[in-house]
């Protein structure tokens, strides 16, 4: 991600990779140590993202965003909006009562933490993104203050009775979040998925 930030130009396509990572524990920039209770066999990964610890690993999609934000006419905050805005759009169109929070990075159900999300800007590039738990092991969260919050409580989209594959989450989740950043596939015509997400609310 570095490496691409770095060198891309403003002729340098936007890009969103999705994946899955093994287990890890990841510190932002500004993350402080004590927030890290019992990391046991899980590596911790010091990382230049905004943000404090976070957990990562099978089960959870993970996006991050190559964008170029100048080209796209967007600040930092305006960045952070719509993916927030994307994942809750998501996660109401299955149902699920999503929202962000002003102050606390993130989508959350109830309460509890489901989406997280850390950007870092350098130039005109953004790279780190957002995490989507989809049936993570619920346990490595309870080894860690998430995002720097004590107690912060963890959900995903099974814990909720939400069943969904992860090719069909994603492919849904890349439509939203292509939309509101206002991009466009650069393969032509776009691929089948990209097209097949219908909004019942029109957003």
């Amino acid at each position: 991600m570095k490496d691409f930030t770095e060198q891309r130009d403003a002729h340098t396509g936007d890009e969103l990779w999705v994946l899955e990572h093994p287990p890890v524990y990841t510190l932002g920039q500004a993350g402080k140590p004590e927030h890290i209770l019992d990391p046991g066999d899980i590596p911790v990964v010091h990382s230049d993202r905004g943000g404090q610890v976070t957990y990562h690993g099978p089960g959870q999609t993970v996006v991050y965003l190559l964008l170029d934000v100048r080209r796209l006419g967007l600040g930092a905050r305006a960045v952070v909006t719509a993916i927030e805005d994307s994942v809750v759009e998501y996660l109401r169109d299955q149902g699920l009562d999503a929202e962000n929070r002003p102050g606390a990075p993130g989508v959350y159900v109830a309460g509890a933490k489901i989406a997280s999300l850390g950007l870092r800007i350098r130039q005109r590039g953004s790279y780190h993104g957002l995490s989507l738990n989809r049936e993570p092991d619920p346990a490595p969260w309870r080894r860690i203050n998430p995002c720097g919050y004590a107690g912060q409580p963890v959900t995903s989209l099974a814990a909720e009775g939400v069943t969904v594959s992860r090719q069909a989450l994603e492919q849904d989740l890349v439509t939203i979040l292509s939309r509101r950043l206002g991009l466009t596939p650069r393969t032509a015509p776009p691929p089948d998925w990209y097209t097949l997400l219908q909004s019942p609310q029109g957003r």
